[in-house]
């Protein structure tokens, strides 16, 4: 069984320590095991196993348990724990001592008021020795103990405790998500105290008292090299909901509850909980994949909120900028975006991302680019960041536009998905294009700088040229 030690520890080194070792469940066949070390822990899940893919393929059979560390500064920190199973078809490598072997990251979600946002990120958990159990099914063992190898139908608990120790948790930054690929050993900035590395989450997310009728999800992932080259890394994350309850020791109580969303990301949570919301994965060529998930609510006083979040799920060229059309005449309010702070000495910022109306769209732009700063504040692998405004028009189908952070050459700089943004506002004055009731130099101007397309054309041609120019100058100043 796994005791919260360094990656480095051996198998008979975990069990010579002698320390107290409780909450063990029985859970569909797979010993669950949650340790006693000052930190409360709730246990407890199913697993529901998976299809058989082809090569090695992990996956997040179960979030079983939560640690929580204490407070500081208004901060909290947690730890969930994390069985593995590999559904694949072959044994996956397992090896603490080399870049073979997974890394684990831990989210924190919240759905409120129809907005779901992440609001908090642990390091990853680099790891160590894969137990072989039958969480997910039939498991055929690699070898006795403990190998460096995880073998077919098997799975590997990691408790919350393991997760929270800070001896064996790494950066993101070092990590590449589409490939797996990691520098070992890896470098990590020192640090100490009770929150260094672990999933961070600011207390007033989680208070009741402001967040009446909110709803929690905890998420790992897993990363491996293997995984990846086999085109198995889409189904490593899982997700599971949890509830805060009393406030004791500084910080909140959570619990798990239900069971866990097995090969889904968090962000299907917001479509579990609420039919409106549509989500559409769109893959980066050569890259990895995000999660684009929106909603539009009508409120009822001639305007629309436009609601999006974006989880990128393994993308290492990274996000830079969000974009959608947004037609002339369309009054845009209520500009908003949230992202999620990095911490413990990760070299990425956490500067928000202006929103602005600007050539017929809205854009949300990482405020530097991969040349200026290539640690700037991108939409970073297992991260969701959210866009939103308020709109005077009803919703259409439209093409969004994610840009993104890294360069690659010969592939795209960004990926387009179907999304719904606010409709053309219906002319009823020919030649008002800013629909402000009179035909004056806005509306030239907007002509012109359609001319050629048919974005201007009030002739019906499929053109705006000069007989649309002359329909303008006719009406000047008024409204026929």
């Amino acid at each position: 069984m796994k005791i919260g030690l360094s990656s480095g520890s051996s198998v008979s080194s975990k069990l010579s320590l002698g320390l107290t070792v409780s909450g063990v469940l029985l859970a569909a066949g797979a010993l669950v095991v949650g340790h006693s070390l000052s930190q409360p822990v709730i246990a407890g899940d199913d697993g529901s196993g998976g299809s058989a893919a082809a090569g090695p393929d992990v996956i997040v059979g179960a979030v079983p348990e939560v640690s929580k560390w204490g407070a500081v500064g208004g901060i909290a920190a947690y730890s969930f724990g994390s069985t593995s199973c590999n559904i694949g078809t072959v044994p996956l490598e397992w090896i603490a001592n080399t870049n073979q072997h997974p890394v684990i990251p831990q989210n924190m979600y919240r759905l409120k008021d129809g907005r779901f946002e992440m609001i908090g990120m642990s390091w990853v958990k680099h790891g160590f020795c894969a137990l072989q159990q039958n969480l997910c099914g039939a498991c055929i063992p690699f070898g006795p103990g403990c190998p460096n190898h995880l073998g077919v139908g098997c799975s590997d608990p990691y408790s919350s405790s393991l997760n929270g120790d800070q001896g064996g948790l790494g950066p993101r930054g070092l990590i590449n998500a589409s490939t797996g690929f990691f520098p070992y050993p890896y470098s990590a900035p020192g640090g100490s105290g009770l929150l260094n590395r672990r999933l961070q989450v600011p207390l007033t997310d989680l208070q009741p008292s402001l967040n009446a009728g909110a709803v929690y999800y905890a998420e790992c992932q897993y990363i491996h090299p293997d995984d990846a080259v086999a085109g198995n890394g889409d189904n490593n994350a899982s997700y599971r909901k949890f509830n805060v309850g009393s406030l004791t020791g500084g910080s909140y109580n959570l619990s798990l509850t239900g069971p866990t969303a097995q090969q889904k990301a968090a962000i299907f949570a917001w479509k579990d909980n609420d039919g409106a919301v549509t989500i559409n994965p769109v893959n980066a060529i050569n890259d990895g994949r995000f999660i684009v998930g929106y909603k539009v609510e009508d409120n009822l006083d001639g305007t629309w909120t436009y609601e999006f979040a974006i989880q990128n799920l393994n993308s290492d060229r990274s996000g830079a900028s969000f974009s959608l059309p947004v037609p002339a005449g369309v009054n845009v309010t209520n500009i908003g975006f949230h992202d999620i702070a990095h911490h413990s000495g990760e070299l990425f910022n956490s500067i928000d991302w202006p929103g602005v109306v600007d050539g017929g769209a809205i854009t949300w732009t990482c405020t530097e680019t991969f040349a200026q700063n290539p640690n700037a504040n991108a939409l970073r692998w297992s991260t969701l960041y959210n866009f939103r405004f308020d709109a005077d028009q009803p919703p259409t189908a439209v093409e969004a536009t994610l840009g993104l952070f890294k360069p690659s050459a010969g592939n795209p700089d960004s990926v387009t998905v179907a999304a719904q943004g606010p409709a053309a506002p219906v002319v009823v004055c020919l030649g008002d294009f800013s629909n402000d009731g009179v035909v004056d130099a806005t509306d030239l101007a907007y002509l012109l700088g359609s001319w050629g397309s048919a974005k201007a054309d009030l002739t019906g041609d499929g053109t705006t040229d000069a007989a649309d120019l002359a329909l303008v100058l006719g009406a000047w100043g008024g409204c026929p």
